[in-house]
Order: C-alpha cells, then sequence, then structure tokens
C-alpha cells in the first residue's frame, strides 16, 4: 500500500505558524506519510513589505527553505492541510491568494474526497484562533474536500490547541509554540495521515471490486 501523500500549504512571516507547520509534518511523517512543506508567497511590493521591520528578510530566508504552493502540489495530495496567521478574525491573504488559483482543479472535480484541515496562530489572546480556522472551513467545503477537526480525539487536546485545529498565541512574537501546542500540531499531522489512509485504502478495494 502506497503511502499517504499530505500537502502542508501554509503562510507565515515570524516562524509562528511555522514552527506550527513543521510540527503537522512531523505528526504526518511518523504516521507514515509522505509530506510536502510548502509556504505561500507574498504578493505585496518590497516596498510596502518595508515598512514592518524584518518582514522582507525574514520572507527571503523562508523562501529560501521552502517552495511555493502549486496547483500540481493539490493534485498529488491525498489530504490538503492549510496553516495560517489570523488577520482580523480570518485568512490571510497570502494564504487565500493560494487558496484561490486552486479553481481549475475545483472546476475539474479532482479535489473531491481529498482529506483537509487547518491549522494556525494568532498574535493577541481572543484574536480570532477558531474564527480564523473555522473560515477555512468554507472555501474547503466549496473545493470538496473532507473536513477532518481534531476533537479531543487525543490527551494533548486537554492542554492546548482547539477542536478545529492546531493553534498558537504568540504574545505579539514573544511566545513561541511550545510543548503543548506543538504536541497537538503533531497529533493532528498523524490523524490527517491516517484518516487519508484510510480513504485510500477504502478507494483501492472499491476499484478492485469494480474491475
Amino acid at each position: 500500500m502506497s503511502k499517504p501523500k499530505v500537502l502542508i500549504a501554509f503562510y507565515s512571516r515570524n516562524s509562528s505558524t511555522e514552527l506550527l507547520a513543521k510540527a503537522v509534518a512531523e505528526g504526518a511523517i511518523a504516521e507514515g506519510a509522505e509530506v510536502r512543506l510548502r509556504r505561500a508567497r507574498e504578493f505585496v511590493s518590497h516596498e510596502v513589505m518595508r515598512q514592518s521591520p524584518g518582514w522582507s528578510e525574514r520572507a527571503t530566508e523562508m523562501n529560501t527553505k521552502y517552495e511555493a504552493p502549486t496547483e500540481a502540489d493539490a493534485e498529488w495530495a491525498d489530504a490538503i492541510v492549510f496553516g495560517t496567521p489570523t488577520r482580523f478574525g480570518s485568512i490571510c491573504a497570502e494564504l487565500k491568494a493560494y487558496i484561490d488559483t486552486l479553481g481549475g482543479l475545483w472546476f475539474q472535480g479532482k479535489l473531491n474526497g481529498k482529506v483537509g484541515s487547518v491549522f494556525g496562530s494568532t498574535s493577541s489572546k481572543h484574536g480570532g484562533n477558531e474564527s480564523t480556522l473555522l473560515s477555512i472551513y468554507a472555501p474547503m467545503a466549496h473545493l470538496g474536500l473532507i473536513i477532518v477537526p481534531l476533537g479531543y480525539a487525543d490527551p494533548a487536546m486537554f492542554k492546548a490547541g482547539t477542536p478545529y485545529g492546531a493553534t498558537h498565541v504568540s504574545q505579539r512574537d514573544s511566545v513561541m509554540p511550545d510543548a503543548d501546542h506543538l504536541a497537538v500540531a503533531s497529533f493532528q499531522g498523524r490523524r490527517v495521515a491516517s484518516v487519508a489512509q484510510a480513504l485510500v485504502r477504502a478507494s483501492a478495494r472499491t476499484l478492485e471490486t469494480v474491475a
């Protein structure tokens, strides 16, 4: 049986969401998945980025480490996990721009039945973690993804995160995700990979029956 294929498409400016993404990847790999970790790109000018100290430098550093997510990545994947910082209680523009490129696959029905999940971070307490994750559920439903939340299916969930996906509050980028928050993200990776594997196996059995 082939490994489940998991795409983790995220945007991070100051590493909080990046660290969650890496933990999700580690969890998925531990469950036997093949993982592609991709960072969505900025689309504003460098002049705009320079208005926020360090943004341009961090973007260059991260873009060196991670390829940009593509339509081909989404088609390849059995599961797609989106990660985003909060922007006014909703998804960041950079990740939404990537999702908007998937219209061709959506029109062809090529995303139907893939697993979908989300995680994210905010700068301030009660800054919109849960509303941000839920805001991504809507485009995921339109794409035809099978949404996989976390519930409280692991002991880690009683210490951190949300039932909708892993989260973190950075306190204005002064605090990085701790062991409890990374444990939730790792569980998310394992859960997504296991559900994707189950769906792949079920699909294979169906094809064998038809054949």
